[in-house]
């Protein structure tokens, strides 16, 4: 059986980030993605123009067929849209762990678009606050961060991505508080639409399939620095990561 990841996060229709790159990311790891939709959005490959949560019922209806029918493997989270449905996922979430306790939830603590924009009406922390204690990985840059401070999670991949001075990109592992490994990536030369995105997604695939942490975090690193390799463009700016790599 194909392991599966419960997706929440947001529709884009230009493909580059949210359940676009998740189902596309965590497909190509060799998992399936079960995306639930949790906003509708109105944007392009650069900004982000409009915000439309999705109704907590209806975001709690969507993933409630699926935990009827199908093993949860493991949990990714993107934006919630609104603190209603943070809510709602936090409430899902410990309903999964009472039947799992080990399973495996990784949140992208998605504050802003890469350029700025609101992701979702209210703040965005204090939306997050009720799921970070359920995380098992969280992945936030540096501005996001900085922005959240002291976290409750086990695991947290700080990524270097925004950092805007060196040859390279410095991601940093914690553990309990700790740094325990870094990795040092080369920069690469453009911007890009959903690279957070497809780290995280790709962090849960990896977990699914049943990685420690360390390794699912080493892979998943490994497998979006290719994405953005080869990375290619639908309109000027932001370039799409290319989540389906074709051998050479």
């Amino acid at each position: 059986m194909v392991p599966t990841v419960l997706v929440f996060a947001g529709l884009d229709p230009g493909g580059g980030a949210g359940l676009a790159a998740d189902i596309a990311a965590i497909g190509a790891l060799g998992g399936h993605a079960l995306p639930v939709a949790t906003a509708l959005t109105v944007q392009d490959n650069n900004r982000v123009h409009e915000v439309h949560p999705v109704d907590s019922g209806l975001v709690l209806r969507q993933a409630d067929a699926l935990i009827d029918s199908c093993s949860i493997d493991a949990v990714k989270i993107g934006i919630p849209g609104s603190r209603a449905n943070a809510a709602a996922i936090a409430r899902l979430l410990r309903q999964l762990r009472a039947a799992d306790p080990l399973l495996p939830v990784v949140l992208d603590p998605v504050l802003a678009s890469g350029l700025g924009d609101a992701l979702g009406r209210g703040s965005a922390i204090s939306a997050l606050a009720g799921l970070l204690p359920l995380a098992t990985v969280l992945v936030p840059n540096l501005p996001e961060a900085q922005a959240l401070g002291a976290v409750p999670c086990e695991h947290v991949l700080v990524t270097g991505g925004h950092a805007q001075d060196g040859e390279l990109v410095v991601n940093r592992w914690l553990h309990d508080g700790v740094e325990r490994r870094s990795w040092r990536l080369p920069r690469l030369p453009h911007t890009y639409h959903g690279s957070g995105c497809t780290l995280a997604a790709a962090i849960a695939a990896r977990l699914a399939l049943g990685d420690a942490v360390e390794d699912a975090l080493e892979r998943a690193q490994d497998y979006c620095h290719q994405t953005l390799a080869h990375a290619f463009w639908i309109a000027p700016g932001q370039r799409i990561p290319r989540r389906i790599l074709h051998p050479h």
